[in-house]
Parts: structure tokens; C-alpha cells; sequence
């Protein structure tokens, strides 16, 4: 295919890593610039597309619809391949580039060839094998394997089983407390926890109802209530992916850098709608940036990041030439003007008032975005303007 070949291609999608050729990025300023888009509360409610998404898309296109910058959509969603959800997109508005939560699951090849338990939501075994994952088992699967595990009443399932947290739990425990022999009785003794890469942190996201709904950062709290209750241990993530987690922003940067044919970027434009994962997470990749040479030199863990990972910067990619994050609030979904935070939100004595998963490193500037706007047409403008603006 020709490097002139448009976007709007209905089976392409950034994350099958194709190759350059079939991408397009033209009209870039002489400040290279790559664009973050978070999706639920900025480009969708729900199934809905909201009205100021469709008109800051205009202005994010050429006359022949191809981006006028590297754009990439960053969702802590996960429930689904990444083609499905760029298709998704691109019925909506004619968009490809998807970063799931656990799309960087692909850099963490030491765990590939390992078996794992998978739990969440869709084809999670096809979506895991996809990642690379060699060895897969499904929650069903081991309840499948081990039916007297599960006490969950079966008759009261409807005719489309919902998504049951407590089979989930218990299973989930059953293999933590038995170092991964769920028929045997438990050891709340174990000396070493099995690995746990855990996938989206977010604690509430927006859909059609009027206030945010659970998300999967919700069913993480469970999980450490209840190890903790029975261990008196601390549950610990061998990584923590998905917003704000920094192996989630290296592999958006990546892609970015994809589109832009490998070269350098001058600022990364993060925008969306939760303070604890876009905001707190382009701040804390800002800082990464400005801190990662000294960081890359003494191969420093992720976890003094503040992301609760164990894996090291080694794993994932090369040092990074972009100098910015720039982070950009928009007030269509979490975050909401006229909920303003209690001025005692991030007091250490309120923990039942930070939204931030539990082993996020909470600072108060992680938390304030550079610019707070109405929506994501005028995200857009902003950007837009300072791009402009530019020597």
C-alpha cells in the first residue's frame, strides 16, 4: 500500500503493529506532536457518541481525512480484542488506534511461557493467547476443572449470565492460597506469592447513568480486602497495567511513534476524564520524562513510580526522546465542575475519600492537570492553539 493511504481503512489497526506503509500522518508541525485519547467520559458515554467528540475529530483531519498528528486512543477498557474495540471506533468515527489496558501485556515476554490464570471479562483466553501468552486457563475453565470450588447458586442465573465477581474471588483466592493447586487445601503461610499482573485500575468510569459506574479497580479492592483479611498479608502485583501505570504510557508512546515513522516527538497531548488515571498518569509519564535517563541508568523499578509494578524499565522499550506530557481535563465524565474535591481529598487520614489504587504514590501535582476544559472539541483548540502559537 502507498504511505499516502488513508486511516479510515475499516480492518486497521495500530496495535497489530502493520507496517508503516500503511499509516498516514501528513502536515505535521515542525514541533512534532502525538495526541492521547482516553474514550469512555471523553469520546463515548456508554454507546453514545458524545456531540464535541465529532466536531474536535474535524478538526483533527485533513481534507483527506488523515490526521493532521499521531493520534492514539488510550482506554483502561479491556473486555475485548483490540481490532473489535478499533472497529467499534471506527463505526463511530472513523478511528483505529486503541491502547487496551492490557495491551502491554505484549512486552512482558518473561511471563509469556508461564501458565496463567486469566480473569476478567470476554474472550479472555483468546484475548491472552493474542498477547502471547502460551499457556491460558479461564476462571470457567478451572471452575469447569474443579466444581465443588464454586457455591455460587447457578439457578438464578438469567438467560445471559452476568458478570459474577464472586466466582471470581473465590477462585482467584483458591489458587493464590494454594500456590496455584486450587484442589488442595489452603496455606495462608505460603513464604512467595504467585505473580499477579492485574489490568485497570480504575476505580469508577462513565457511562449513560448519571453518576460513574464500577470499574475493574473496584473488583481489585475486593481481591486485597479479602487476601488481606485471610493472610494478614498485603496482596502484591507483580505489575499493574493499564492508566496511570508508566508500562501503559511507554507502549502509547510507542505507537504514537509508529504513525510518525519513528520520529521524535516534542509533547504528548493526554487527554481525558478521571483525575486518578489520565490525569495522575500523563503527570507521572511527565515526570518519567524528565527523569528517565538517571532512572534507565540504575535500571530503577516502576513501583518507586508510583504504579505498584515490580517490572523494570529493561522489559519494556528504549529511552524515550519525547520532552513532555501535557496533561488535559475535560468535564464529561468522572471529573465533574460542579462536584469539586473536598479540600481535605488528599489527606492522609481520608482514605475512604481517594479514588487512587491502593498502591498508586499519591503527590498533589500528580493530580492537577495542566489545563482543565469544557470537553474534547475544546481539548482540541487548546492544543491546537499552542501548536499554532509555536516559534
Amino acid at each position: 500500500m502507498s504511505s499516502t493511504r488513508q486511516l479510515r481503512q475499516p480492518d486497521i489497526s495500530l496495535l497489530e503493529l502493520l507496517p508503516l506503509s500503511h499509516l498516514s500522518v501528513l502536515h505535521l508541525s515542525l514541533n512534532q506532536v502525538g495526541i492521547l485519547l482516553d474514550v469512555d467520559g471523553v469520546i463515548l458515554r456508554g454507546g453514545s457518541v458524545i456531540p464535541a467528540a465529532r466536531r474536535a475529530f474535524r478538526k483533527l483531519l485533513d481534507q483527506n481525512n488523515n490526521f493532521l498528528f499521531p493520534v492514539v486512543f488510550v482506554t483502561n477498557a479491556g473486555n475485548c480484542h483490540r481490532h473489535q474495540k478499533a472497529q467499534q471506533l471506527s463505526h463511530l468515527l472513523d478511528i483505529q488506534q486503541v491502547v487496551l489496558s492490557h495491551s502491554p501485556l505484549q512486552m512482558l515476554k518473561s511471563f509469556h511461557d508461564k501458565f496463567v490464570l486469566v480473569s476478567g471479562q470476554g474472550p479472555v483466553t483468546d484475548i491472552a493467547s493474542t498477547l502471547g501468552f502460551q499457556k491460558v486457563m479461564s476462571i470457567e475453565q478451572l471452575r469447569e476443572h474443579h466444581p465443588l470450588l464454586d457455591m455460587v447458586d447457578h439457578n438464578r442465573r438469567p438467560t445471559l449470565p452476568p458478570i459474577r465477581w464472586e466466582t471470581n474471588l473465590q477462585l482467584l483466592i483458591d489458587v493464590l492460597l494454594t500456590d496455584g493447586s486450587p484442589g488442595c487445601e489452603y496455606n495462608t503461610q505460603v513464604s512467595a506469592q504467585l505473580p499477579v499482573l492485574a489490568c485497570n485500575m480504575d476505580l469508577m468510569w462513565m457511562a449513560e447513568a448519571p453518576s460513574p459506574r464500577f470499574g475493574h479497580g473496584m473488583f481489585l479492592l475486593c481481591l486485597e480486602s479479602i487476601y488481606r483479611k485471610l493472610t494478614g498479608r498485603e496482596l502484591q502485583y507483580q505489575a499493574l497495567l493499564g492508566k496511570p501505570s508508566l508500562l501503559t504510557y511507554q507502549y502509547a508512546e510507542h505507537q504514537l511513534r509508529l504513525q510518525n515513522h519513528n520520529r521524535r516527538l516534542t509533547t504528548i497531548y493526554a487527554i481525558g476524564d478521571n483525575l486518578m488515571t489520565d490525569i495522575y498518569g500523563a503527570n507521572l509519564y511527565n515526570h518519567y520524562l524528565a527523569e528517565q535517563h538517571a532512572a534507565m541508568t540504575t535500571s530503577t523499578k516502576l513501583v518507586t513510580w508510583g504504579t505498584g509494578s515490580q517490572v523494570t524499565m529493561k522489559e519494556t522499550h528504549p529511552v524515550s526522546a519525547t520532552a513532555e506530557c501535557c496533561s488535559i481535563l475535560v468535564c464529561t465524565g468522572v471529573y465533574s465542575p460542579r462536584c469539586p474535591l473536598p479540600s481535605h481529598w488528599i489527606s492522609s487520614d481520608t482514605e475512604t475519600v481517594f479514588h487512587g489504587q491502593r498502591d498508586l504514590v499519591l503527590q498533589p501535582h500528580l493530580v492537577e492537570p495542566r489545563h482543565i476544559v469544557e470537553d474534547v472539541e475544546a481539548a482540541v483548540d487548546l492544543l491546537l492553539q499552542q501548536e499554532n502559537s509555536d516559534p
